[in-house]
């Protein structure tokens, strides 16, 4: 098995849906493992220097109640931190966001390696889930954690690799493997085959830059 098949099926995915305040909302979780301790997967998801060698560059007043910005992507809140356990924002995109949190848990695993969580929970608009489904944030959280993976084992891209890693054979691989895995796990939800198929195909064409 090629090493992004390993990487592919090392994470867990589930798709479901929780009340917010203002109203239904979709959630997407994963989990998955490092071969590192606590200490070391808290530095690497919460240090600014850090974050921007396997994620995106951020900036930002960086404790709870501050704000915080990605280079050219989320900001909000920093909602919740609660060391080395714990790490919950709010994750706001656009001039409209609505509700959308992220939460990123961590627990020791036999003392040298750490399961991690990831939850992302929005209120997203019908016709955009209707079109990509849970693939479309849950691609692009599959792509963090791989990269979280890399820079844990001192194997981080440059930020020119990472910027064209999704046209590379290994990036089109890893993305159509993800895109089917949250295909699998919408179904596992109780959305039909077809749609589940349909949103899938979208998803892919999405982030491998062949969407018509």
């Amino acid at each position: 098995m090629s090493e992004i098949a390993e990487e592919i099926n090392r994470l867990h995915r589930r798709v479901g849906t929780r009340q917010v305040e203002t109203g239904e909302a979709r959630t997407v979780l994963l989990r998955r493992t490092y071969d590192a301790e606590i200490a070391d997967v808290w530095d690497a998801v919460t240090s600014p220097e850090r974050i921007a060698r396997w994620f995106m560059p951020v900036s930002g007043e960086l404790k709870v109640g501050g704000r915080y910005q990605l280079e050219g992507n989320a900001g909000g809140e920093i909602l919740e931190c609660v060391e080395p356990e714990r790490l919950r924002v709010s994750w706001l995109f656009g001039p409209d966001p609505g509700f959308s949190e992220v939460e990123v848990r961590l627990t020791p695993e036999d003392g040298e390696r750490t399961v991690l969580e990831l939850e992302h929970v929005s209120v997203v608009p019908e016709e955009f889930w209707d079109r990509f489904g849970p693939g479309a944030v849950g691609v692009g959280w599959d792509l963090g954690l791989y990269g979280l993976r890399l820079h844990l084992a001192g194997r981080g891209l440059s930020k020119e690799e990472a910027a064209t890693w999704h046209t590379t054979p290994d990036g089109r691989t890893f993305i159509t493997g993800s895109g089917e895995s949250w295909g699998e796990a919408y179904a596992d939800s109780g959305a039909d085959a077809e749609t589940a198929a349909r949103t899938t195909a979208a998803t892919i064409a999405f982030y491998t830059g062949t969407e018509a």
